[in-house]
């Protein structure tokens, strides 16, 4: 019997959050879906949040996948801008973990050393590897989408390896290791 399991890649945003799904059977990856949800229509922070939840909800229950994979915020100097991105990702992390699923996150440099071999690739150089390594007919104008499909890719490589990064299977979990982040 085949061994298969769903891993859904979310890269984070409060203007444009990109998502993709893959399929693995057999360790061999299938395409399944990439988008983005388009949110810069929207002015007030707080239902960009909850659209984010929602959506990433929505992609929960409709492909029922066995792990996710978030594109890590990078560390800029506008630290407003820190904070929406981190919002951003932490109402996605809670759709996957609302429903136990394992969350494992991932630098934007490593994502894109695993799919190009280079961590300072542009996000054109990954877009282009993602259509070689799908197969894929076309790529999206925005490439959100294809930096969401990136950290689901980037997490099937990584499976089974002990590589830097944070996973979370439960709420206990996540708040074990960031015990500094939690306010008592």
């Amino acid at each position: 019997m085949a061994k298969e399991k769903i891993i859904l890649g979310v890269d984070p945003g409060t203007t444009i959050m990109g998502f993709g799904l893959i399929k693995i059977v057999d360790n061999k990856m299938e395409f399944l879906q990439m988008n983005e949800l388009l949110l810069q229509k929207y002015k007030d922070p707080y239902t960009k949040l909850k659209l984010i939840f929602e959506r990433t909800m929505e992609l929960i229950d409709t492909y029922h996948p066995d792990e996710m994979a978030l594109e890590a915020p990078f560390f800029g100097v506008n630290v407003q801008s820190m904070l929406k991105l981190g919002r951003a990702q932490g109402v996605a992390m809670a759709a996957g973990l609302s429903r136990e699923i394992s969350i494992t996150e991932y630098a934007p440099k490593k994502i894109k050393m695993a799919i190009t071999g280079n961590g300072n690739a542009s996000k054109e150089q990954v877009a282009a590897m993602l259509k070689s390594l799908l197969n894929l007919k076309t790529l999206p104008k925005n490439l959100d989408a294809t930096d969401g499909l990136a950290a689901a890719v980037c997490h099937h490589f990584n499976s089974g390896k002990i590589v830097g990064t944070k996973s979370y299977g439960s709420w206990e979990s996540f708040v074990s290791q960031n015990a500094n982040r939690v306010k008592k």
